[in-house]
């Protein structure tokens, strides 16, 4: 095979030779596909049929590697950031890789947030985050992949700035670029879906490039895997009891010290210090939040956990591991934000200790909403 064909839902080059490595698709199936004109590798054929996920074993410096690329390229680039997982979906030292490029924030899944969110405060709240981390954008942006009637803000940019540039989407895994990519495609006038998606890190494997015009095009980028994310020690069926998909409805308790809130079995918060405090959660709302006293909690996690304290599942409790404790002061009205799980708030001053998975980020904030 002398021309050089992408998978057209992971962007992967598509190779007849080797099972065990991206692009994989035999040679049969190849034929029947370049007949059909829709062309996925294996690997997507099944995820998006069969819900099976072939696991690959990518460096993720490679995915790295690909965001360099940018910088050598007439481009405008769209960093899109996750309003569950702020701190965690920041791309640190962005510049770095796609050079002198123009660049704005996309900050997507705002329509998970609660309706009487206000947007122009959350809007200045990413503005200090961004400035904090040396990310100077030309814009914010924010809105929802999923939702086409959020849209028309980024669509405008979009059009306007692929006159001249390719318009490349970067962020982290599960951020939801390849939603926004297919959304895109659809209002262009393509087909709907083309791009896979699932919400296992790595699924977009290469670039992918939809035309815009006769000169340009809209290009998907691997997602940057970040290690301190909780959703990197569950399965994908934990994930989906984690990543939320409807509008959340925060959920508050009056606590008194030597109380403990289980977050599913994935979190725990013991209130160690302080005075009576509204304790609020912003998390899926499949995941199950439980009050005892924090005498109680160790064995009462020991008693439950994988079943009625899940996720993690039964089966996923020894690669899943232990939950490790760390001791933290938060002044009223302050949030700690676990990557990839959400964040709560307090409204006064406390000492917590917080039980998560070792190695999962954690950010003390003001609160964002």
């Amino acid at each position: 095979m002398t021309d050089i064909i992408q998978c057209v839902g992971c962007g992967s080059i598509i190779q007849t030779t080797d099972p065990e490595q991206a692009g994989y698709l035999p040679a049969s199936a190849l034929e029947k596909s370049l007949e059909k004109g829709t062309l996925y590798c294996q690997r997507c054929f099944k995820l998006r049929h069969y819900n099976q996920l072939q696991d690959l074993t990518i460096s993720d410096d490679v995915f790295l590697d690909k965001l360099s690329e940018i910088a050598e390229d007439k481009a405008f680039v769209i960093c899109m950031i996750d309003i569950f997982d702020v701190e965690g979906s920041l791309i640190h030292g962005l510049p770095r890789f796609i050079g002198n490029q123009p660049f704005i924030v996309f900050v997507n899944k705002m329509d998970l947030l609660p309706k009487s969110t206000n947007q122009k405060r959350v809007k200045q709240w990413i503005q200090r985050l961004l400035k904090d981390n040396g990310l100077y954008p030309n814009d914010i942006i924010l809105g929802s992949a999923s939702k086409n009637n959020t849209l028309a803000d980024l669509r405008e940019i979009i059009e306007k700035e692929a006159r001249n540039s390719n318009i490349y989407i970067v962020g982290v895994t599960n951020v939801g670029k390849s939603t926004l990519i297919n959304h895109l495609i659809e209002y262009y006038g393509g087909d709907k879906e083309v791009i896979t998606t699932s919400n296992h890190p790595g699924t977009t494997l290469d670039m992918i490039k939809v035309p815009v015009n006769d000169k340009y095009a809209i290009i998907d980028t691997p997602g940057v895997i970040h290690r301190t994310q909780l959703t990197l020690h569950l399965n994908r069926e934990e994930l989906k009891m984690v990543l939320p998909n409807k509008m959340i409805k925060p959920t508050t308790f009056q606590l008194n010290p030597d109380q403990t809130i289980f977050i599913g079995g994935i979190g725990r918060v013991d209130f160690i210090k302080g005075e009576k405090t509204s304790f609020t959660f912003y998390v899926s709302n499949n995941l199950y939040l439980h009050r005892t006293k924090t005498e109680r909690a160790t064995t009462f996690y020991d008693d439950h956990i994988g079943e009625l304290l899940q996720p993690p599942f039964k089966e996923n409790l020894e690669s899943f591991g232990d939950l490790s404790a760390r001791t933290i002061k938060l002044s009223a009205n302050q949030d700690i934000a676990i990557s990839g799980l959400g964040w709560f708030t307090v409204n006064h001053d406390v000492e917590v200790v917080l039980w998560i998975p070792k190695g999962v980020g954690v950010s003390i904030r003001d609160s964002i909403i």
